[in-house]
């Protein structure tokens, strides 16, 4: 029996969030067999396409998943977005990476404010974290351009990460 998943698609002015595609698992075995990956983990193409697989069953477990993200100019695969809950995570995570070349054009802000929002409004996720490395500056100072605070007392999933948590919309709302 097949079961097919929806993956909702979410639109920003310049970027489209959807389904990840077989066919760009190439471009996310690269990342994540490169120095890029450093801060997130380095992995060899069968760990990679475990990890691959695994985050897209998020879907059909969870409701929630990862996203490729893709310009709307001119349909470039510029990185991904997702929403996990991996077993050794304590909490949800929102999470982001670009492929080379894509950096400092603020798709990641954007691609991760609309998950952010949609995880929030659409699911109706308590909270969000970002589990970030202590020395992943790039994606520390992008939880904070997100409005995300650091949780000194929330567990990460690996004992040195830092936990920064995302506010919902109410909360943004308030400060």
């Amino acid at each position: 029996m097949t079961q097919t998943v929806l993956i909702p698609r979410l639109e920003t002015a310049r970027l489209i969030l959807r389904a990840p595609r077989v066919e760009e698992f190439e471009a996310y075995c690269t990342l994540v067999a490169s120095d890029r990956a450093a801060h997130m983990f380095q992995l060899d193409r069968p760990a990679a396409w475990k990890e691959f697989a695994a985050e897209l069953g998020h879907w059909p477990l969870f409701g929630y998943g990862p996203w490729h993200v893709e310009r709307r100019s001119d349909g470039a695969l510029v990185g991904a977005v997702s929403i996990l809950n991996h077993d050794t995570y304590p909490e949800t995570e929102i999470g982001w990476h670009l492929y080379e070349g894509h950096e400092g054009h603020g798709y990641a802000f954007e691609a991760a404010t609309a998950a952010r929002d949609w995880a929030f409004t659409e699911r109706g996720l308590p909270t969000l974290v970002s589990y970030i490395s202590p020395g992943n500056t790039r994606s520390i100072a992008l939880a904070e351009r997100l409005g995300a605070t650091l949780d000194r007392d929330a567990p990460g999933e690996d004992a040195s990460d830092l936990v920064y948590r995302h506010a919902r919309p109410a909360e943004r709302a308030a400060q």
